[in-house]
């Protein structure tokens, strides 16, 4: 991960402004291949503010290229991405479609938050500057005010003690749950998150559960793509089945989980996922 990645992993919200009605993420018809292969055939989700949308399917499914696309990490070949009512604007078709206004883009980011699979903390840094790169560096922040905002979200997420550590230094949750921090100090208005416990040994993927579940219980706005079933049924406000491309189910955890419509989720909750 490189500087100019920054904007990708973080977002700010100004605290005078009125947030808009609506919701912060709206995804249209969206299609998304890569060369001959078509990995989303068509799909479309809402992501209302202060609800946890989750994402769930098989590998392969589409989970985390519809959410990269979310944010622009992806170019789609087809559909409409609506942040807060304002669509990205497009120039070209097909797989030669590219966002048309670069300002545009880098406007959007910096109010969407990605957390990775892979933490994608600079090794170089400790990890309070970890925390701290994106405000100063890309929104141009105070560093003493956003030093002090950042040691108040590492002992959010239950690291205070490690700021001055190296990433190496830490267990895989206490890095996850860095990157979980340094995503919240851009102020998102959106956060999103890609398998967020699935690189963790189980008895540290509770560490970042836990943390994930105090930030729904802050009704904070999150895309979350997850393996974890029970993680899903217990912060989601909707989920969302993708197979093959395409949207198979969606509806309330306990809808999905309780009583599932199709023969595909059936078959997907049966075969050891519900874990």
């Amino acid at each position: 991960m490189n500087t100019s990645d920054l904007t990708a992993s973080g977002g700010s919200l100004s605290a005078t402004a009125t947030a808009p009605q609506g919701p912060v993420i709206e995804i249209r018809g969206l299609h998304k291949s890569y060369g001959d292969h078509e990995v989303l055939k068509g799909v479309g989700l809402v992501a209302p503010r202060g609800h946890v949308v989750s994402l769930i399917g098989s590998s392969g499914s589409g989970k985390s290229t519809l959410l990269r696309c979310c944010n622009l990490l992806e170019d789609s070949q087809k559909g409409d991405v609506i942040f807060e009512g304002e669509a990205v604007k497009w120039a070209g078709n097909g797989l030669a479609r590219r966002p048309a206004d670069r300002a545009q883009v880098a406007r959007l980011r910096t109010n969407l938050s990605m957390v990775f699979q892979q933490f994608n903390l600079w090794s170089h840094m400790t990890i309070l500057q970890n925390v701290m790169e994106a405000p100063v560096t890309v929104l141009g922040r105070d560093p003493k005010e956003v030093e002090e905002k950042a040691r108040a979200l590492l002992a959010k997420v239950g690291i205070g003690d490690k700021a001055d550590a190296w990433p190496a230094q830490l267990s895989g949750g206490q890095q996850q749950r860095a990157a979980i921090a340094r995503a919240l100090c851009m102020e998102p208005k959106a956060l999103l998150l890609d398998e967020p416990t699935s690189a963790l040994d189980p008895e540290l993927q509770q560490e970042v559960v836990k943390v994930i579940k105090d930030l729904a219980s802050e009704h904070r706005t999150m895309l979350l793509v997850t393996h974890d079933m029970r993680l899903a049924a217990d912060v989601s406000d909707h989920v969302v089945f993708l197979h093959q491309g395409l949207i198979e189910e969606e509806g309330s955890p306990d809808q999905l989980f309780g009583a599932p419509r199709t023969e595909r989720l059936r078959q997907f909750l049966s075969a050891g996922n519900a874990h």
